[in-house]
């Protein structure tokens, strides 16, 4: 008896300590901004920028053979015909593939290789993406394998369920999602909702309503728009009006519609508290994970899948969104449909603000380039609605759309506009505000 209780003491301080040390390997990874040659931003995104800087060759071969793969899978595996959305996608991969190995050889139209075209999409966009999903899913293995996803779906599950419908380890998405990026929100989402975690109203709040972009690409959009100097108020109005927005399009179709049998949450065992509680759920998952090098195996190859799905999309979709702000009316008529927000919102000129506010569907980074001459109080709110919208053709769209989520190209349509509408009428009167404070001028 003694030698069992020793045995099972020795298991359970094991995991306690693998909980602890890994979890704070992962946290650490993700979470904590560090200062290299003069730039803060979190270890993963230093990772990635040091290869794409130092070893670019190299860094490109890698991405061109994940696009390669993601491009030329679907046709090989015969997946291309599951569906008609994916019939486009998988074109789309193709066109995408192309469109790189267009860029790197310098061939093409003149108008393609404008700054604000293949340049800006594979140079900051593709490469990034593409270096870091595949370092953040070997960094992920700490931060869901070792109990920390279940300890933290406990210890804040009080807030997350009667607000944003999810359970409470979906914070973990949401601040993935804030301090590194919406594809390594969206690589644990996944993750987690083929672990069966998640049903699929829960993983779609998340995925549409927690992965944005995060603080360090809303700098460059803050330094676009001339918003440094009020940064903090910038920062905080985003996260609040992000949230808040997703709260409520948990509440509104489509997503009030998708499956959801029941809550999974787990009651309180009788006679414990909350805290005593979350830290016996995270080691006794501590105690059942798998082998590090194993997990490090598995979310790696998920990562290499996703980013090679993920790449060739950004690459084709992004031009072609980007192609149709510049040379067509498309999103001055998709502007029309947000006339009556900017109205509302009582901007000067609602009609340029629609417009704008439209170009975010094709690449977030759209009304920052629109606007950068616009007034003070339009620049703001097309500063946090180009974030809180969350969705946008040129990157994240085809993210979710590489999940086993199982949202719609139309689903995600209906929630950008509900989120743009929405994030339009929360932000302006801050902007007003924050105006006639002097917080802003």
């Amino acid at each position: 008896m003694t030698d069992l209780a020793t045995q099972s003491g020795g298991s359970r301080s094991s995991a306690a300590f693998k909980l602890v040390f890994f979890s704070l390997i992962g946290i650490v990874m993700f979470f904590v901004p560090v200062t290299i040659a003069g730039k803060s931003t979190i270890l993963l995104d230093h990772a990635a920028t040091a290869i794409s800087s130092q070893l670019r060759p190299a860094a490109i071969v890698f991405v061109c053979l994940l696009m390669a793969y993601g491009a030329l899978a679907p046709f090989v595996r015969g997946s291309w015909k599951k569906s008609v959305t994916e019939m486009i996608f998988s074109v789309l991969r193709l066109l995408g593939l192309a469109l790189a190995l267009m860029y790197l050889a310098g061939v093409g139209p003149a108008s393609f290789f404008t700054p604000d075209m293949l340049p800006f999409l594979f140079d900051k966009l593709v490469l990034s993406v593409g270096l870091i999903v595949p370092i953040g899913a070997l960094a992920l293995a700490f931060l869901i394998g070792f109990g920390l996803l279940e300890f933290t779906g406990v210890l804040v599950q009080p807030i997350m369920r009667p607000i944003w419908r999810t359970p409470g380890w979906s914070a973990i998405d949401a601040v993935a999602s804030f301090v590194g990026s919406y594809s390594i929100a969206l690589l644990i989402t996944d993750r987690v909702f083929k672990e069966g975690k998640y049903t699929v109203r829960e993983a779609a709040i998340i995925a549409t309503g927690f992965s944005t972009v995060s603080a360090t690409f809303m700098i460059i959009v803050a330094k676009t728009l001339g918003l440094m100097e009020a940064w903090n108020l910038y920062f905080w109005t985003t996260l609040v009006v992000t949230f808040i927005v997703s709260a409520i399009t948990a509440r509104l179709w489509p997503i009030t519609g998708m499956d959801h049998p029941a809550d999974r949450d787990q009651p309180l065992p009788a006679g414990k508290g909350r805290l005593q509680t979350a830290i016996d759920v995270g080691i006794e998952q501590a105690q059942v994970a798998t082998s590090l090098p194993v997990l490090l195996r598995d979310t790696f190859i998920d990562g290499l899948r996703m980013a090679a799905m993920i790449l060739p999309s950004i690459m084709a979709v992004g031009l072609l969104g980007l192609l149709a702000a510049k040379y067509t009316p498309i999103f001055d008529l998709l502007g029309l449909t947000l006339y009556p927000f900017t109205w509302i919102a009582q901007f000067a000129d609602p009609m340029l603000a629609a417009k704008s506010m439209a170009a975010g569907l094709a690449e977030m980074f759209l009304p920052a380039i629109l606007l950068k001459e616009a007034d003070i109080g339009l620049k703001f709110v097309a500063a946090v609605v180009s974030v809180s919208q969350v969705l946008f053709l040129s990157a994240s769209i085809p993210c979710v759309l590489a999940t086993s989520i199982p949202l719609s190209f139309r689903d995600l349509l209906v929630i950008w506009y509900i989120r743009t509408g929405l994030s339009i009428l929360f932000t302006a009167p801050v902007a007003w505000l924050a105006i006639s404070m002097g917080w802003l001028g």
